[in-house]
């Protein structure tokens, strides 16, 4: 990726008013998003926070405008992919827009989710961009109409789809994370195991929450039961005393 030689303070000053003429170029058909991509934008947001929570240098964003140099070209390069994921150690700050130049470290990888009823993006451009341009280790292609995804990865100058494990899944090793089609859906695994939704986490919560409720009415009910069966001993043991001997 080409890089510039300006000072910093003009980089962001530059970089601000490009991402400000962006945002007044878009129509509002751009901000009609089909029911399916913010579906699954949802579901990636929920999944890789808790990614983040156990590796807290994977840090992910939500439809954020990237920026960057373009060789020949005075105004930088910009792409919003769905979601996006950058791996540093310190938090980063991205105010409006991620700007490569000031940043410590580009995309690591960029996630788009195609809508046959929605032409906000040009994808062919998006794929050179992500791979010429902006050279992203990793790229996330899903169509929910059609159920497939594609997974590239950056080898040499090219991006080569990757190829599904034994478990049918596509392993980002880096990150000890897989994907793969569950329900309908992209949905993620770390180290081997599904990353559940919140929806999930309830359903499961409220699961063990009634076992708990059956299991406590149960020991109540025993102990009631050994409580009786006490009282009926005790009353059998008053009443053989009491009983007169006859010898």
């Amino acid at each position: 990726m080409p890089r510039t030689n300006l000072p910093r303070a003009a980089i962001e000053v530059a970089y601000a008013d490009a991402a400000q003429e962006y945002l007044r170029s878009l129509p509002l058909e751009h901000f009609m998003e089909a029911t399916a991509q913010a579906t699954q934008r949802r579901i990636t947001l929920e999944c890789l926070d808790l990614v983040s929570a156990r590796r807290p240098a994977v840090q992910v964003f939500n439809e954020l405008l990237v920026q960057y140099p373009r060789r020949g070209h005075k105004k930088p390069g910009q792409i919003v992919p769905d979601n996006m994921v950058v791996l540093h150690d310190e938090p980063i700050e991205a105010d409006g827009s991620y700007d490569v130049p000031i940043q410590p470290v580009g995309p690591f990888w960029v996630m788009e989710y195609v809508s046959k009823h929605n032409n906000r993006k040009d994808y062919e451009k998006s794929f050179d961009k992500y791979e010429r341009e902006l050279k992203v280790p990793y790229y996330l292609l899903f169509y929910p109409d059609n159920q497939e995804l594609t997974l590239y990865r950056l080898k040499g100058r090219k991006y080569v789809s990757v190829k599904p494990n034994e478990d049918d899944r596509y392993a980002i090793p880096e990150l000890d994370v897989e994907i793969a089609l569950l329900d309908g859906w992209v949905r993620y695994w770390q180290e081997g195991k599904l990353l559940p939704l919140p929806a999930e986490l309830q359903r499961d919560l409220d699961a063990a929450l009634r076992r708990a409720e059956t299991a406590e009415q149960r020991a109540e009910q025993e102990c009631a039961a050994r409580l009786a069966l006490e009282r009926e001993v005790e009353q059998l043991r008053r009443q053989l005393r009491q009983k007169p001997d006859k010898s």
